[in-house]
């Protein structure tokens, strides 16, 4: 069983964000990427766990990006994938990125593709059901378990007051959330050993995006705060009736 990771280089979550361009293009300059947390910890993690375990034969990883984006892949490949492949384009879209790696699937055979629930710089969180609708696979969204046997996917959900558990026939495409698997950190043997793991990079194919970035706006500064003393109930209440707001 061959699995693809889906990889999304994000900024981290310390970066002091801005933009430039009369806020049209989110300024990088001096920002550290990562790898989206949900395709590292739960989605690249658990395909790892699938091959230690014997079941998975291969696991590739891909993202969409320039070559800025190598850096990510290559932790990812750290961490434990065998080879990476670049989509040499750069995009926001989801149906651009879902349909480039898609186009690039369909020349290999996947028995499981994997990405994160979301990317926690959009959170569109609809590449994954766009991606299975492209390469014709079944699909399983928001999974926080999965164990595969004899060609048959076994996956669990949280759904509104509980869990579900679903089976699905191979091939398909499962995004992966808390719950999957537990974080890994790449040691100095892997680090290593990926400076020299095939990182292929691929032509992008001739697809347009559907949807572009206008512009961008910072939320609104958060305003003041009033403190009553704890005697003056009589204002708190008068405050509560005349100025909170419900969010």
């Amino acid at each position: 069983m061959k699995i693809l990771v889906c990889i999304s280089p994000v900024p981290d979550t310390t970066t002091k964000v801005a933009f430039s361009d009369n806020n049209t293009h989110f300024n990088t300059q001096g920002v550290s990427f990562i790898i989206n947390p949900y395709d590292e910890w739960y989605a690249l993690v658990r395909a790892l766990e699938l091959k230690e375990a014997g079941i998975a034969t291969a696991v590739h990883l891909v993202t969409v990006g320039k070559a800025d984006a190598e850096p990510v892949i290559r932790k990812a490949l750290a961490l434990g994938g065998e080879e990476a492949i670049r989509i040499d384009t750069d995009s926001s879209d989801p149906y651009m990125i879902a349909a480039q790696i898609a186009q690039y699937a369909t020349s290999q055979t996947y028995d499981l593709v994997l990405c994160g629930k979301e990317s926690i710089d959009y959170n569109n969180g609809i590449v994954g059901g766009m991606l299975a609708e492209m390469l014709d696979m079944n699909y399983i969204a928001f999974a926080s378990s999965l164990d595969v046997a004899n060609g048959i996917a076994t996956v669990k959900r949280e759904i509104e007051g509980g869990e579900e558990t679903d089976t699905c026939p191979l091939p398909l495409v499962v995004s992966c959330q808390k719950g999957m698997s537990e974080a890994r950190i790449p040691n100095m043997r892997g680090i290593m050993a990926a400076r020299t793991k095939p990182l292929k990079v691929v032509p992008a194919a001739a697809i347009s995006s559907l949807s572009n970035i206008v512009s961008y706006d910072m939320p609104p500064a958060k305003t003041g705060v009033k403190m009553i003393a704890p005697e003056n109930m009589d204002e708190l209440v008068n405050l509560l009736h005349t100025e909170a707001k419900v969010i």
